[in-house]
């Protein structure tokens, strides 16, 4: 880890005392430059911002003179910019006020994962009374995915690997698949596919849709591509999607406080929880991101600054 000093909060930020930080795949791909399509927007040659992570937790230090939401004192969560150390600057409309029934680590699980999850379930225009199918459900993002639209109403059909099959039953899902025993694709027709595993073909996720069917591609995690890697499978949904009867939707959330503020209410409510599998010191950065590279993580990783 590079050392730097206390960072200074501009006019519409917050300094943030870090008690966790969330390990995102985003974080591995700015780490590694991987794919290289990533160095274009973070550093051709190295990172632009030396200290990685975006997922935090913590307790507010100090506010720009334009943020009017916050206060010295107040625990929140989040996105901020280097959150892999003891304290870290975010923008005020990328804070929310840290839900009371969850710890620091825990909270720092939900921001990235759980709003990509819920922008995923929005851009289906409504689960209520629908199937739903989850692929990559036992990861970050799936977890998030499973219990957002159970708690709107779907029935929820998750896709995952044989070790994740139990735990994704407990977060409420109405069936599951091994999809290393076979192929999610061929359960039957869904209302909404939600895929978050990033490594199959559209034409197959297609079958699984129904004639108006949504399909909504989460990210890419996977693939041969040296400059995109599994992103282009978000480009090629961008153009088929006017050409067919289903909607093929490519996914890029963003971080904003009002989403951050509808998880916090389910959360809340006891709708969705979040599921840590592993916490490391924060010395054990590199080994977090190592653990998370291959997609076979369960649920969230977090680093505890504690």
């Amino acid at each position: 880890m590079t050392s730097r000093g206390v960072p200074e909060p501009r006019d519409d930020e917050v300094l943030v005392h870090v008690e966790a930080a969330g390990v995102d795949p985003g974080v591995w791909h700015v780490v590694t430059g991987l794919p290289y399509g990533v160095r274009l927007g973070f550093g051709l040659r190295r990172p632009r911002n030396p200290v990685p992570g975006l997922d935090l937790a913590g307790v507010v230090v100090s506010v720009g003179r334009g943020v009017r939401d916050f206060a010295p004192g107040d625990a929140v969560f989040g996105t901020g910019r280097g959150s892999y150390a003891e304290y870290a600057v975010a923008a005020a409309g990328k804070l929310a006020p840290l839900p009371a029934c969850l710890t620091f680590e825990e909270a720092a699980a939900v921001p990235i994962s759980g709003q990509t999850a819920l922008a995923a379930i929005r851009k289906a225009r409504g689960v209520a009374g629908k199937r739903v199918m989850v692929i990559g459900a036992g990861g970050g993002v799936g977890t998030f995915a499973v219990q957002i639209a159970k708690a709107q109403g779907a029935h929820v059909t998750a896709a995952c690997s044989a070790a994740k099959v139990d735990y994704v039953r407990s977060l409420g899902a109405d069936g599951v698949i091994d999809y290393t025993r076979s192929d999610p694709t061929c359960a039957g027709e869904f209302d909404v596919v939600i895929d978050t595993a990033g490594n199959r073909p559209l034409t197959r996720l297609r079958r699984a849709l129904s004639p108006r069917g949504v399909l909504v591609v989460v990210g890419g995690e996977a693939g041969d591509g040296i400059l995109l890697q599994g992103f282009d499978r978000q480009l090629r949904a961008l153009l088929w999607s006017p050409l067919v009867r289903q909607r093929l939707v490519p996914l890029m959330a963003t971080q904003n406080s009002a989403d951050l503020r509808v998880l916090a209410g389910l959360i809340e409510a006891g709708g969705v929880k979040p599921v840590v599998d592993r916490v490391f010191p924060l010395h054990e950065v590199a080994a977090a991101l190592e653990h998370i590279s291959g997609g076979h993580a369960r649920a969230k990783t977090v680093i505890s600054l504690t």
